[in-house]
């Protein structure tokens, strides 16, 4: 076997091409923009690497084919609390069933790791924000979301057998958007409704700068701090808003508020992938005018949870039932093509916001992810991730 650093253009595509070939008869995979992959390791695109680096191998069997990749990365700003030790990643690994080619991959990654000072790997991680190509699967390996990794089942048994021990589980919950709440969401709404203080809007494109101040707020009060989250701006919550807008849907974007301040936001989308996998990892001119036919004559069935908070000082006070049947009375008593709702992975350090997302009513597991880590002194303590 051969590991080969991917270093220019033709290392770029090689890397890209690597789930190409291992999922080529596998109907669940929904093979990712290319922009999206590449982006994440461009120093222009990618504003981790003011914070750190990162490198990329492939890999390749003796008759030169394809069979294996993967990323190491250090970021500064990347920390989960209680670690008293540097932490590094591990990303966007593929591989054949061969534990000795993974072996291979991941003990690249840990020796670069180990020379930049780490003593610790978690993994699969993304070299930037939470919400993209962030763990493996371990359940549920059917048509990943949008940002979503996938793989096939074995990839827990090449992991765990190097030595890697599940940091903490990843919880996807899903719906049929037709099926009702619970009665005990409805009457929790009922009694805040009763107080005219108490209101709530989905958002208007033409009011996205209002929108994102509202936004700002809640999630500055509700999730900076947690897991290395830091604080988001108005304007760059804008700017992220305007990115959104071509395949936001207004009826799925809500927002809560008391007295007119905001209290609670709850952000969904189509699921891309539904779009996306017609188009073969491409976006260039042809590949976004049929996105926008795509758009407009192929319904979406599909939607996807993206955040959901609530300011600290009305937690535990309904809140979440209150914005969720504000949304469900439009969403359930229209006219809409919307059929499954699935939102993005909830950690299971964060039992709060799970049990939100199992009271909702008649729902379901729809897959399971885990992160990893692997420490480097494997004398030292295993300790999972701390509940919030």
């Amino acid at each position: 076997m051969q590991i080969i650093p991917v270093e220019d253009a033709h290392g770029n595509r090689l890397f890209i091409e690597v789930p190409l070939v291992l999922y080529a008869r596998d109907k669940n995979f929904i093979r990712p923009l290319d922009k999206d992959i590449l982006e994440v390791f461009d120093e222009k695109k990618n504003k981790a690497f003011r914070f750190g680096k990162c490198i990329r191998w492939i890999l390749k069997n003796e008759a030169g084919e394809l069979i294996g990749r993967i990323a190491a990365f250090v970021n500064k700003k990347y920390k989960t609390k209680g670690d008293d030790f540097p932490v590094g990643g591990m990303g966007f690994f593929e591989c054949i069933n061969d534990q000795t080619a993974a072996d291979l991959l991941l003990d690249n990654a840990k020796h670069w790791l180990i020379k930049e000072g780490m003593e610790a790997m978690d993994g699969p991680i993304n070299f930037g924000e939470r919400d993209k190509w962030w763990g493996v699967v371990t359940t549920g390996f059917h048509e990943p979301l949008y940002g979503m990794n996938y793989n096939p089942p074995y990839y827990k048994t090449l992991l765990e057998n190097y030595g890697f021990q599940v940091f903490f589980k990843q919880i996807c919950i899903g719906m049929n958007i037709k099926n009702p709440l619970q009665q005990k969401i409805w009457d929790r709404y009922h009694q805040i409704i009763e107080d005219p203080h108490f209101t709530s809007s989905h958002i208007k494109k033409n009011q996205l700068e209002k929108y994102a101040g509202d936004f700002a707020e809640v999630y500055n009060k509700a999730w900076a701090g947690h897991g290395g989250l830091k604080q988001m701006p108005k304007e760059q919550v804008l700017l992220l808003f305007k990115k959104m807008k071509p395949v936001m849907d207004e009826r799925l974007v809500w927002f809560a508020y008391y007295k007119e301040n905001p209290i609670a936001i709850f952000v969904n989308l189509p699921d891309l992938n539904q779009w996306f996998k017609h188009l073969n990892g491409r976006f260039g001119l042809l590949q976004k005018l049929y996105f926008l036919w795509l758009k407009q004559f192929k319904p979406n069935p599909k939607f996807t949870g993206l955040v959901f908070g609530i300011v600290p000082e009305f937690q535990g006070k309904g809140i979440d039932a209150f914005i969720i049947a504000s949304s469900a009375q439009l969403l359930q008593k229209t006219n809409i093509h919307y059929n499954h709702y699935e939102m993005q992975w909830i950690g299971d350090f964060n039992p709060k916001m799970l049990n939100i997302a199992q009271n909702l009513g008649d729902v379901f597991n729809t897959r399971e992810l885990a992160t990893y880590r692997y420490l480097f002194d494997r004398t030292k303590p295993f300790k999972r991730h701390p509940i919030l």
